[in-house]
């Protein structure tokens, strides 16, 4: 066993603190949380249920611990960056959050789909004191993608200039 190499294994157990056991040949190596997905998960057997077979990348080899963390989402293109590509682009995007400092808006159509921050200076041109003011969860919101930041997992999006913008520039996400 080497670091960066692809192998295949049978889930074993998950525990309740996120860690998925995998066999790999009578050797039980370990998925942490965020090595299963790019995106949110609320379930790890959601993603691996135990006997499936898994093809991972092995993360670190410490055979003194016997410790093998390995890796899925390794082996997967981050969707995130697709989105970097998106940026300027107006999406429609139902309202998942509100937060004392502005609303979350999810910009893909898909339940586990990326979510933004639209900051309460860019939900309205007057002042806001609480998001609520103007946007409640579930309202669906056109947004403008203002930035990605793929490393930090964060986006900005703009409602204000999504308004702006004339109607030939939007898309549905």
């Amino acid at each position: 066993m080497y670091q960066g190499q692809v192998i295949t294994g049978t889930v074993t157990g998950i525990v309740s603190f996120g860690v998925t056991f995998v066999d790999i040949g009578g050797f039980s190596a370990l998925v942490n949380v965020p090595e299963l997905s790019w995106r949110h998960i609320n379930y790890t057997s959601d993603i691996v249920p135990v006997g499936q077979e898994i093809t991972t990348q092995i993360l670190d080899v410490d055979m003194m611990r016997e410790h093998v963390p390995l890796s899925l989402k390794a082996l997967q293109a981050d969707p995130m960056l697709d989105l970097v590509r998106q940026v300027a682009q107006i999406v429609t995007g139902p309202v998942t959050k509100l937060v004392p400092f502005g609303a979350f808006v999810r910009v893909e159509h898909s339940e586990d789909g990326f979510e933004g921050l639209v900051h309460n200076t860019e939900l309205a041109d007057a002042h806001l004191e609480r998001p609520e003011d103007v946007v409640q969860v579930g309202e669906v919101l056109t947004v403008k993608i203002l930035e990605v930041g793929p490393t930090r997992r964060l986006f900005a999006l703009s409602h204000k200039q999504a308004l702006a913008v004339a109607p030939e520039g939007h898309r549905d996400s």
